[in-house]
């Protein structure tokens, strides 16, 4: 059944009749009755009682008739809230958010975005860009925001990159860190390679005296203490009074971490993506 029928049922009932329904429809009696006859065909019984006095609603054409009238309101409330949204950025934000940038930088984007848009929904889900890069290759995001290098076969732009640090509190300055014990995080593949080559560079075994925590800000807080130095990223550094000294590798190349919106190639043409993606940019500038 579609839009049609259901107007065929609401003039059936004003009627009661099917050669003045045919009238005010403006079609042919004959082609009222095949249009009717493929409707219950359609449900699988009987809609009407026909007499010369007219027709009759059989309680399964009662409930026709009545889901026909829910739905020709339902059709009508879509079509005042579509028209409604001409010109505005409404819909849906599924997004993921890799756990640091969602912890140092994610709350100030979406409070502006909110602001901007409020009649956008917020799907956002934050943790380890391992995950949230994994959620995106299975389809189940439509814009994500990443930390370190992954292949995406869809938009693919640098948000930004930034140094990798040594950190340690002021009362280690000038002390050999293989003195006092280093302070590690669980990350990604790539990026605990480029940290054992760093140490590797500097000849530091770290084996015998480590802590590894799951997260940035616990191994700042760490370092706050006194409890040892790591090698954190620029993003966690902005409270710190401690020592931060950029790190180099062997060859003198920078040791670096990027940052990436990735994005779904149908998605990056929603207004409510593209809002987003240039909130992000205009967050690199600043």
């Amino acid at each position: 059944m579609d839009e049609k029928d259901f107007e065929i049922l609401s003039v059936l009932s004003r009627t009661g009749n099917i050669t003045r329904a045919a009238e005010r429809l403006y079609i042919t009696q004959s082609a009222l009755s095949k249009r009717i006859k493929l409707i219950e065909k359609e449900l699988g019984t009987e809609l009407f009682l026909r007499s010369r006095q007219g027709i009759r609603f059989t309680p399964s054409g009662e409930e026709a008739l009545r889901c026909g009238d829910i739905g020709q309101k339902e059709l009508s409330q879509l079509r005042e809230n579509i028209n409604a949204m001409q010109d505005k950025v409404c819909g849906t934000l599924n997004a993921g958010i890799s756990i640091n940038f969602a912890l140092y930088c994610l709350p100030d984007i979406l409070a502006e975005y909110y602001r901007l848009y409020p009649m956008v929904r917020l799907h956002i889900s934050t943790g380890q860009s391992r995950d949230i890069y994994r959620q995106m290759t299975e389809g189940k995001l439509d814009i994500a925001v990443i930390r370190g290098e992954y292949p995406f076969d869809g938009m693919h732009y640098l948000l930004s990159q930034e140094n990798i640090c040594l950190v340690y509190n002021k009362e280690y300055r000038g002390r050999s860190l293989s003195e006092y014990p280093y302070i590690g995080r669980r990350t990604d593949s790539v990026q605990a390679g480029m940290v054992n080559q760093w140490l590797h560079d500097h000849d530091l075994d770290v084996r015998d005296k480590s802590f590894f925590m799951d997260n940035v800000s616990t191994c700042m807080e760490m370092v706050k203490r006194g409890m040892g130095w790591s090698l954190l990223p620029e993003i966690a550094l902005k409270d710190y009074n401690g020592m931060i000294e950029p790190c180099s590798f062997k060859d003198g190349e920078p040791f670096i971490r990027r940052t990436h919106i990735i994005c779904q190639r149908e998605a990056a043409r929603l207004p409510q993506i593209e809002g987003f993606i240039e909130l992000l940019k205009a967050f690199k500038k600043e």
